[in-house]
């Protein structure tokens, strides 16, 4: 029987001692939020130091957040994207010191582009097209480093969408997040597949997992058990899954993070 995956957390530097000796016994993935904010880009340096300090001797995956707020990665506004490609440059920067190898970055896709894509002649070639001209320089900077930008579900009701940026950017540099919060909430009210089947339909593309729980109502991140989402098909899907995607609880109480993959123990689903 193969050995169950081996699932991690994300969690701020301030709450890394928490859970320093979960996070140590299995090397757990490890995701850092603090990098999506403008003003900790600006200056990340202490945070960067105590990131390495409570982390040494940690032989786990670090990946980061990247910035998202204010913008998105479709913008058509010249200048707009010489801002976001700053910011991009600048968690870039985070991820060189701290030896991170992800980045996770919000797709702009929503239910809009389901109903209106079509309209006029290769609308997603377009959008598409505009994604990749904000990301490119990011993304041959991320090549360079061995870091692996990972494009999350937020709003996407199709998960073709976001393959098509995997697909056109023909990067191993660029790969599929799937937040299974998003994509319940979009299964449920907006008649998106269930969220195994964004799993299965990333396939090898699959970069990492965010694992968070909700009604389907809204983004509730809340501990995994606590709501709706049938983790059995999300587990089988990714068992199928060869690319070895960084596995990251994702909720808001980060005092309950143990609690969530406890649950999955129960369950027989991972440890």
């Amino acid at each position: 029987m193969a050995e169950l995956p081996v699932v991690g957390a994300q969690l701020t530097v301030l709450d890394i001692d928490k859970h320093r000796d979960w996070l140590f016994e299995k090397n757990r993935d490890l995701e850092l939020p603090e990098f999506c904010m403008a003003d900790i880009l600006r200056a990340p340096g202490a945070f960067v130091d105590m990131a390495k300090d409570k982390l040494d001797g940690w032989k786990g995956r670090l990946g980061i957040h990247g910035p998202f707020a204010g913008f998105e990665l479709d913008t058509k506004d010249r200048d707009m994207r010489t801002v976001v490609q700053t910011r991009l440059d600048q968690a870039l920067d985070v991820c060189a010191a701290l030896d991170a190898r992800q980045m996770v970055l919000h797709s702009p896709f929503d239910l809009w582009d389901v109903h209106n894509f079509g309209n006029g002649p290769k609308d997603l070639d377009k959008r598409v097209t505009q994604i990749m001209e904000t990301l490119g320089p990011a993304l041959r900077r991320a090549e360079a480093l061995g870091v692996m930008l990972v494009l999350e579900n937020i709003k996407d009701v199709d998960p073709a969408h976001r393959a098509a940026v995997i697909d056109a950017a023909g990067s191993a540099s660029l790969r599929l997040s799937v937040d299974t919060g998003h994509a319940n909430w979009a299964h449920v009210m907006a008649g998106a597949p269930a969220v195994d089947r964004f799993i299965t339909q990333a396939g090898d593309m699959l970069g990492h997992v965010h694992l968070q729980d909700t009604d389907g109502y809204a983004d509730r991140h809340w501990p995994l058990g606590q709501g709706t989402i049938a983790w059995h098909g999300v587990f089988e899907a990714l068992k199928r899954c060869k690319s070895d995607p960084h596995l990251i609880v994702e909720i808001n109480d980060f005092d309950r993070v143990q609690e969530s993959v406890a649950h999955l123990e129960r369950l027989g689903l991972a440890q």
